[in-house]
């Protein structure tokens, strides 16, 4: 089933400020400790003492700033506002610069490891903030903080960059984003945030230094992380680029391919563009041949021998949004847009919460939401579901615009 642009944007534009963004300005402010929360579970409880992320902290810096560059809106700036306030001064390291892992309920710093993926979320909200208000200490800030990972956690040798560092940016063994990771040098995952990292940054800041970096970053990708066949990322690596993992995440493998493209496009290289281009279509074709279920949703994650699990996550759902869209956008290909439409009916469907807004962390084999995984977390936040929303709303209101020159 298709729908209108038209139609189509109504329910984005609903969908965001009601469902995602009203959900955020209405549930989550800590009124004890400031900032925000570190957690709700299903039923909508608090835990008040959870830990706060960087990584939830910075996404909900990037969702608002986002939100107040295209619709304006003080309610929206005040959230934003209230998210770089509370990274600067709860998350800042003040004696060695960068930005903690982890801080307590109280803002106190509980992991002081500097994750490389947790900078990069830094930078990008940073340069979202700059974007949207042209506040220049956050554009110096997120400079300084390009300087510091380039500085310690890019690999000279093999180029790249590593997972994490210690909080003097000194080597460590302690590598993993999370339990579920691997503890290996180099991940997918850290280097598709610091490219879009560097990507939202290049936008506001044209500096050749960070032209280079990014153009050797795409490269680095396609040569190193994206497969030979040039339809799935290589999950983790070791510090030579050697492969650590037979997984393949269909959410990462959408989703980095229409960021790849971005990045490309920000770039504005030709010859890069071109290159980047077949990648992008590549890898959204194999998503939609291997991860597609029949009810329109995408699947989590396979292993050489089959799925990993029946589940289907929310952040994957909004991925495929986009990057399907994308490629329709570069093939005239109906069965991409067959396939970003029926993603955002899954989500309609199944993932928006209609009782208490935003959107549950997923659903079970029988469609069921994951009643034991929480609302907000460490790594549940408003930032994959309100970013789909905002590509989806830019490209068609620029379609739209295209149709009547």
């Amino acid at each position: 089933m298709t729908f209108t642009s038209e139609q189509w944007l109504k329910e984005l534009e609903a969908e965001l400020k009601d469902n995602i963004l009203g959900f955020w300005q209405k549930h989550t402010l800590d009124e004890v400790h400031g900032g925000f929360l570190g957690e709700i579970d299903n039923n909508m409880q608090v835990n008040p003492q959870a830990d706060k992320s960087l990584v939830l902290n910075a996404r909900i810096l990037w969702s608002f700033a986002s939100a107040y560059r295209m619709y304006g809106g003080s309610e929206y700036l005040e959230m934003a506002e209230r998210a770089r306030a509370y990274l600067m001064t709860s998350f800042k390291d003040r004696e060695y610069g960068g930005f903690y892992w982890m801080v307590d309920a109280l803002g106190a710093p509980a992991q002081l490891k500097k994750q490389v993926y947790g900078q990069s979320f830094v930078i990008y909200a940073l340069a979202e903030y700059y974007h949207a208000t042209g506040n220049k200490e956050a554009l110096d800030e997120a400079v300084a903080l390009f300087h510091l990972l380039e500085k310690h956690g890019y690999d000279p040798e093999y180029t790249g960059y590593v997972e994490a560092l210690a909080r003097d940016w000194q080597p460590t063994e302690e590598l993993s984003l999370s339990a579920k990771d691997m503890n290996e040098k180099k991940s997918m995952n850290t280097h598709l945030h610091v490219l879009e990292a560097y990507t939202g940054l290049y936008r506001v800041w044209k500096a050749e230094e960070l032209r280079a970096k990014l153009a050797e970053l795409i490269g680095t990708m396609i040569d190193h992380i994206v497969d030979a066949k040039g339809q799935h990322f290589h999950l983790f690596l070791d510090e030579a680029w050697n492969v650590k993992s037979e997984t393949v995440s269909f959410g990462h493998d959408i989703e980095g391919s229409w960021l790849l493209f971005e990045a490309a496009e920000v770039l504005s290289d030709e010859a890069v563009l071109q290159r980047v281009r077949q990648v992008a279509i590549s890898m959204a074709e194999a998503v939609l041949n291997e991860g597609v279920a029949p009810d329109g949703g995408i699947w989590n994650e396979a292993e050489p021998h089959g799925l990993a699990s029946e589940n289907k996550d929310w952040w994957p759902q909004a991925e495929a949004v986009v990057g399907f869209y994308n490629a329709y956008q570069l093939t005239g290909e109906a069965k991409y847009l067959e396939a970003s439409q029926a993603a955002w009916s899954f989500i309609r469907n199944h993932l928006a919460d209609p009782e208490h807004g935003e959107w549950f962390w997923g659903v079970d084999k029988d469609l069921k939401p994951l009643a034991h995984e929480p609302k907000i977390s460490a790594w549940k936040c408003p930032y994959h579901n309100s970013r789909a929303c905002f590509e989806l709303i830019a490209r068609l209101n620029s379609t739209a615009k295209e149709s009547h020159v």
